[in-house]
């Protein structure tokens, strides 16, 4: 069994790599050549804490395995960020474990690679405006992924706490590309695509506040009870998600099912563009991308940094 430890992925995982493997991952999805799990997601009433399991197998590579972790909202008293995870990935032949890999900043990397992909297919002609709503430890890596599929000459942002907003201002800066704190309504107004990432149980960006030409990758909402988008822009919107199960089950896509304002027929997948079988954006005015975070992307990344990690001596092998 090989163990690479979370301290050795950021020296081995490489956004590029991230990115080619979760695009790679929805053709799979598309192909019907890999499938995810049934997620398992609940609040343990303890620490205000959200645990759970994601799972699949690709029967392409092969990989089979499952990430286990959830959300710890008050880790940053102890000076650890709030999502924690594991992924554990198995031999598809025999059933033996094969490896025990770090997830947290592989999870950070897969959700906005996944995000990535979306704009390299969903975003409007000419984009040059990059919206962030949410200024937490994910929001960083979501810039720097839309930085390098799309052409931005400029970042907006928006945040509940707008002290928070240094993070993302560092990060453009790092990018290169000048940084200003707006409200909503300008950031609907402006931005060419917006990426929310948030962990909120209420619309925060609302109808009124988009106009023109936009793609919005929602990427908060995982759980039963989230939601950052208006149901009403939602309906009006062309939809796409990453796999339709979770996004009308535990995503940002269940409010406007459950109201009857769209219907799973009206969703399709990004894994159906990336193989060309769905036109993508064609002439809509606004499309929405429903990052719910699967577990193929998971696994996906996992097996990838296994390999590098062998490659480069940093994997561990033990007997179990």
């Amino acid at each position: 069994m090989w163990i690479v430890p979370e301290h050795e992925i950021a020296d081995l995982m490489t956004p590029e790599v991230a990115f080619d493997t979760v695009e790679a991952v929805f053709g799979a999805m598309a192909r019907g050549e890999a499938r995810n799990f049934p997620v398992v997601r609940e609040a343990l009433g303890h620490e205000d804490a959200l645990y759970g399991f994601k799972g699949g197998f690709d029967a392409a590579t092969p990989t089979l395995g499952l990430k286990a972790g959830g959300y710890w909202p008050h880790n940053h008293a102890r000076g650890i960020i709030n999502h924690q995870s594991t992924v554990f990935l198995f031999d598809a032949d025999t059933g033996r474990v094969s490896a025990a890999v770090g997830g947290n900043l592989l999870t950070a990397m897969r959700t906005a690679a996944a995000a990535a992909v979306s704009i390299k297919y969903l975003a409007p002609d000419g984009t040059r405006v990059l919206g962030m709503i949410g200024a937490g430890h994910q929001s960083a890596f979501q810039m720097r992924a839309a930085a390098r599929a799309g052409a931005f000459e400029k970042v907006i942002a928006w945040n509940r706490t707008p002290e928070m907003l240094g993070r993302l201002a560092d990060t453009a800066a790092d990018l290169g590309l000048p940084f200003e704190a707006v409200e909503l309504d300008r950031l609907g107004a402006e931005a060419d695509v917006i990426i929310s990432i948030t962990s909120s149980f209420a619309p925060i960006l609302m109808n009124a506040h988009i106009t023109g030409q936009t793609h919005i990758a929602a990427m908060g909402t995982d759980t039963r009870g989230k939601q950052e988008l208006d149901t009403a822009l939602v309906a009006r919107a062309r939809l796409f998600t990453d796999e339709i199960a979770q996004s009308v089950g535990i995503g940002e896509f269940q409010h406007a099912t459950a109201r009857d304002l769209i219907a799973e027929a009206d969703i399709a997948t990004i894994g159906d563009v990336v193989t060309g079988t769905h036109p993508g954006r064609g002439n809509a005015e606004l499309t929405i991308f429903d990052g719910t975070g699967v577990g193929l992307q998971d696994l996906a990344v996992a097996s990838a940094v296994v390999e590098l990690a062998k490659a480069h001596g940093k994997a561990i092998d033990i007997e179990i």
